[in-house]
């Protein structure tokens, strides 16, 4: 496979942990291009039911500390390593973009399309922010449900995280995985003579 495969950016696709990614993060106009392309995304009636929420700087730290605090609130006898393992989630990629999913009230197109949307432009930024040259690589966890968090960064009541977006300069190449085989995943339809 190679860079003029039209589908190499697709085909060489891979996660880099966030605790592998280190400074340089992209400039203020490398990110804009990439916003460019993750924006790119179908919308069912163009109700652009996503916002991004970037975090850089002494600002993740100032997240984490909040999320270590959080984190002894919900279980006073969370571990130690728990916690500082939360203080650390968001102190490793110099840059992390929120994808913040925005519910629109619309008669034709349902939450969950709209969710669908706010997770293509998660996909959409790790592939921009890969084929730019940085690793990334899209989380979640506890803190992207938690009503607490979800305060704390400035979401509304019909706002949730698709995503966390963790991008940086990678310090090792990812390893490839496993990868499912797409001929044991298709099925093509009958026309529902089997039924």
């Amino acid at each position: 496979m190679t860079t003029d495969d039209p589908l190499h950016f697709l085909l060489a696709r891979r996660s880099v942990p966030s605790r592998q990614l280190g400074e340089p993060g992209p400039d203020h106009a490398t990110l804009q291009r990439m916003l460019q392309a993750a924006v790119r995304v179908p919308d069912h009636g163009k109700l652009v039911p996503f916002r991004l929420l970037a975090i850089a700087g002494d600002d993740r730290l100032a997240l984490g500390e909040f999320l270590a605090a959080r984190s002894l609130q919900r279980d006073p006898q969370a571990p130690t390593a728990a916690v500082e393992k939360d203080r650390q989630r968001f102190s490793f990629a110099p840059l992390i973009v929120a994808v913040v999913a925005r519910s629109v009230a619309h008669p034709k197109v349902p939450e969950q399309e709209q969710w669908l949307t706010a997770g293509s432009v998660c996909f959409a930024l790790l592939q921009a922010a890969q084929a730019l040259g940085y690793g990334a690589q899209w989380l979640t966890g506890w803190a992207a449900t938690d009503p607490a968090v979800l305060h704390h960064l400035g979401l509304a009541e019909d706002e949730g995280i698709a995503g966390f977006i963790h991008i940086g300069t990678p310090k090792l190449e990812a390893p490839e995985r496993d990868r499912p085989d797409p001929a044991t995943l298709l099925q093509w339809w009958d026309g529902g003579a089997a039924a």
